[in-house]
């Protein structure tokens, strides 16, 4: 599978022009860094655009940088979680930190981090990896020409498709987190929680809410690569003073974790609905998705929004800083945000 759409990685139109890469220091490992004296030393990229090797580290940019990120918000989480499926008892934020820890303690605040590092590990692997995939794929079938002037539906399609296989990998382990953190005494870890699931109601326990699942974080993650790809383009486009190419690699990611911040609010808002159904969806047993939204109404799908903002906001901002870092670390080719063809440029007569 690799080879193949190795190959097709070589025309892909997302990959930058080969001066440009031969700028940027993207021409691939066997880029030389010899040159006539004076000249700018080309740097050594560990893998080529596209290929094998450049799709299994972003798969493990992916588990870095998701895996991480949730696990350490997973206090914020977990009373965000309470707060959908109870607002009668958690009233706010500062209200739910302040019962959770009167009556959990402190340790309390880390319950569910074990379900919530191996659920997001394996989403990140899927969301980012994938999205990769798809990218050189759809863009191909779509030509260099209407790859560039439908590119934001490009990152929609690919990061829509990337994540309904992500969602699949998540699922279990998000049903058992929210079972420990909103169900009191029923669990405190993932060794107790999984083996009562099952006795309970079998494999469906574990994938009950894998619908919902979708409904939340296929558009928060179509939101996310859109809104940060686009965003990106802007930045360097209408804020950062010069092209990226002069930009250190520091400032680079500087400009990614302000496009990931404001992707991430726009995500927050997105999801936020579908993610109260899947809270108080995994909290119960025997009801059903419409059911719990029919039940929670308008105003109850927005409880805990403001919770999720901050929370989503950073997550996403730290998230796609930790993958481009990743990218950095393992050399992998990072091209700059698109060009119009010159092919393009002629039919409209932006060159003579």
């Amino acid at each position: 599978m690799f080879s193949s759409v190795a190959h097709l990685a070589r025309a892909n139109p997302f990959n930058a022009p080969h001066l440009q890469l031969v700028h940027d220091g993207l021409a691939g490992p066997r880029s030389s860094p010899a040159g006539p004296p004076g000249a700018p030393r080309r740097q050594q990229y560990s893998c080529d655009y596209g290929s094998g090797r450049f799709f299994i580290l972003c798969g493990l940019g992916g588990i870095i940088s998701c895996g991480t990120t949730h696990t350490a918000l997973v206090p914020l989480d977990l009373v965000k979680c309470r707060m959908q499926v109870d607002p009668q008892k958690y009233k706010g934020i500062f209200n739910g930190f302040s019962v959770t820890l009167k009556e959990d303690g402190v340790r309390g605040l880390a319950k569910g981090w074990a379900p919530t590092f191996i659920g997001y590990s394996m989403q990140g692997l899927c969301k980012f990896g994938f999205y990769e995939v798809f990218k050189v794929l759809y863009s191909n079938m779509l030509g260099e020409e209407n790859a560039y002037l439908w590119r934001t539906s490009l990152y929609l399609a690919a990061s829509a498709s990337a994540e309904f296989f992500a969602d699949i990998a998540l699922a279990p382990m998000e049903a058992a987190k929210v079972r420990i953190q909103t169900q009191p005494g029923y669990a405190n870890t993932l060794r107790d929680a999984a083996p009562k699931m099952y006795k309970e109601e079998g494999l469906k326990a574990f994938y009950k809410g894998v619908a919902p699942l979708w409904m939340r974080q296929i558009p928060y993650t179509m939101m996310k690569f859109a809104c940060f790809e686009r965003t990106v383009e802007a930045l360097y486009k209408f804020v950062v003073p010069k092209p990226r190419s002069e930009c250190s690699k520091p400032e680079q990611l500087v400009v990614t974790f302000v496009a990931g911040y404001i992707a991430g609010v726009f995500c927050a808002i997105v999801s936020h609905p579908a993610d109260s159904v899947v809270s108080v969806l995994n909290k119960e047993k025997g009801s059903s998705a419409s059911q719990v939204l029919q039940r929670l109404g308008f105003k109850g799908v927005w409880k805990g929004l403001f919770a999720r903002i901050i929370m989503i906001g950073t997550l996403t901002a730290l998230q796609w800083f930790i993958y481009d870092s990743v990218k950095v670390y393992f050399r992998l080719p990072r091209p700059p945000p698109p060009e119009m063809p010159e092919s393009l440029k002629k039919k409209l007569g932006l060159t003579q």
